[in-house]
């Protein structure tokens, strides 16, 4: 049935739901698929929510992959390596590694179970099905594949092996995600500054630097030194062993205000210069609850939509996940029906209105002015839609999954910026890890770009209630 020395895969119905195209994920191994999660790809299909949509689009690569043949073809296994895949967004790099085969449950195999483990659930199923090809394929690694961790914990007391589904992790560690900034060490312009050059251009200062530490810098990475010689600067670009550092403006001035709020540390000093820079188009911020991640967000839109006209308008969006127990239903037009989800943002609109002067009277026109420039977005009418010279906001987006995050930035059209702010320790929905969040999908696949940001803050400065809260609780 299977090659010798291979191991053999069997694939859970939750796999196929999480991702249709986890056929072709596993590169040398062979897949196993008993006839039950057919059965339940069936009955999950109808529907518009993203489970039924990926339920559908697994069983049109299964027809794919079994058109045209035989049952005695079926039997000996299909192989996979012929089948592009052009329709499936790539996983870790690779679009399509499959050289497998890929076989399907032809005849009865059952081992029988505890009795500990009564009726005909699908997941006993499941489980009998792995005994049985375990004790028939002595010489194959049987090892069944799925998101259940609970089925993965019966797994292992019945003695089969089980692993998570890791295609769709975007690392092995939450620790070796970037966090966009590094502290230079106090040695830095001895070893480096041989041959530096510096020039002034449009009211900014470039040091271009060579050796050896520049060859793990990447564009836009935040570089502080305190030392005798203290600097906070970006790498502009890198080649090789030689970089272009720009110095980054001061927010933290009081000559330097933006929309009337000051950078308080030097993490949000460079989020501010990020966020401010003409040649980024995507910029993502994670941190903590307090650290001033939507209020610089949104300042910065204000400056760059009302002030120097760069953008049209803001658009803020968010996935509608619940803390708690849902509402229910809202009545209103799409911006009503959004409002109570978009309470970060009129927060901080509160403060940045209040910070303009003027009074009262000055608060209000400030008010209405900014209610006319921001629109508040649904993630549910995205599709299809271009944002033509737009400051998109994404808050919350560390409940994205990397499909949902894929879609959205899609959208963007010419001279549009967007924001992702998120903080990867709050994940409300329910099938997302730190490691398999959409955030952390797009901080790691943009850091490299030239025209990306990023930056984790970690020193909240809300009040010293949440920043104690955020550290002990």
């Amino acid at each position: 049935m299977t090659r010798p020395g291979k191991r053999l895969c069997v694939l859970d119905t939750n796999v196929l739901m999480h991702d249709p195209a986890a056929l072709f994920r596993f590169h040398e191994d062979d897949l196993f698929l008993p006839m039950v999660v057919i059965e339940e790809l069936d009955a999950a299909k109808k529907g518009l929510s993203e489970v039924a949509q990926n339920a559908r689009q697994a069983s049109r690569f299964l027809e794919q992959v079994i058109h045209g043949a035989t049952q005695d073809a079926i039997h000996r296994g299909l192989p996979l390596e012929t089948f592009a895949l052009k329709s499936a967004p790539p996983s870790n790099g690779s679009r399509n590694g499959a050289r497998g085969l890929l076989f399907l449950q032809t005849e009865t195999l059952l081992e029988p179970l505890p009795l500990e483990l009564p009726g005909h659930h699908p997941d006993h199923a499941i489980l009998s099905l792995c005994l049985a090809l375990a004790k028939r394929l002595t010489h194959h690694s049987v090892t069944l594949i799925t998101k259940d961790v609970n089925l993965r914990i019966k797994a292992a007391v019945l003695g089969v092996r089980a692993e998570d589904y890791a295609s769709d992790q975007v690392l092995e560690d939450l620790s070796l995600l970037e966090s966009g900034m590094r502290n230079l060490p106090e040695d830095f312009w001895q070893a480096h500054g041989e041959r530096v050059k510096s020039w002034n251009r449009d009211g900014l200062t470039y040091y271009a630097v060579e050796g050896p530490l520049v060859s793990g810098w990447f564009p836009n990475l935040c570089l502080y030194g305190a030392g005798e010689s203290p600097i906070e600067a970006l790498v502009r670009e890198t080649d090789g062993q030689r970089a272009v550092l720009e110095l980054v403006r001061d927010f933290r001035s009081p000559h330097a205000p933006v929309w009337g709020i000051h950078a308080r540390n030097r993490e949000q000093n460079f989020a501010l210069n990020l966020l401010l820079h003409p040649d980024l188009d995507f910029v993502t911020l994670l941190g903590p609850a307090g650290t001033g991640k939507t209020l610089m967000t949104l300042a910065a839109g204000l400056q760059e939509t009302l002030e120097h006209n760069r953008f049209r308008e803001i658009i803020m969006t968010r996935i509608t996940v619940p803390l708690g127990e849902d509402i229910g239903f809202l009545p209103g037009t799409e911006e009503e029906k959004m409002t109570p989800w978009m309470g970060a943002l009129l927060d901080n609109l509160e403060v940045l209105s209040g910070s303009s002067g003027g009074g009262s009277w000055g608060r209000a026109a400030t008010q209405d002015l900014l209610a006319q420039r921001i629109k508040i977005r649904s993630l549910n009418y995205m599709r299809g839609r271009t944002f033509l010279n737009r400051y998109v906001i994404i808050d919350e987006a560390q409940n994205l999954t990397p499909k949902q995050m894929r879609a959205l930035i899609t959208r963007a059209g010419p001279h549009s910026k967007i924001i992702c702010v998120g903080n990867i320790a709050q994940i409300d929905t329910p099938y997302l890890t730190e490691i398999t969040s959409g955030l952390t999908y797009v901080v790691d696949r943009f850091k490299s770009w030239p025209y990306s940001g990023h930056i984790t803050l970690s020193r909240g400065e809300r009040s010293r209630l949440a920043d104690f809260a955020s550290q002990s609780l």
